[in-house]
């Protein structure tokens, strides 16, 4: 499994529309809150924007095709299949990238 990012984006016009939502939200609200604040304030903008999104989604998950009790919970998920995983931090580690 490659650690290098993508050089082309899967679903790019999806990812600006999103990535513009973003952007807005931090220059307006700045730095220095926790990630519950700056999702509240995606939610807004997402709902302004006209961009399809289901907040707090539980996606089941499973190992070798068995379902696992443990679930994750996407903050957002945009378009029926884009998920955004918010992080209020000073800088992305690499296990953020996952």
């Amino acid at each position: 499994m490659s650690t290098e990012p993508p050089t082309e984006l899967i679903y790019p016009t999806e990812a600006f529309r999103l990535q513009g939502a973003v952007f807005e939200v931090y220059r307006t609200m700045g730095p220095g809150f926790l990630e519950g604040v700056y999702q509240e304030c995606l939610g807004v903008e997402l709902e302004q924007r006209d961009i399809p999104f289901q907040a707090l989604k539980p996606i089941a998950i499973s190992y070798k095709g068995r379902p696992l009790r443990q679930g994750y919970v996407a903050d957002f998920v945009c378009f029926d299949r884009i998920i955004v995983e918010l992080k209020a931090i000073r800088a992305i580690a690499p296990e953020h990238r996952a």
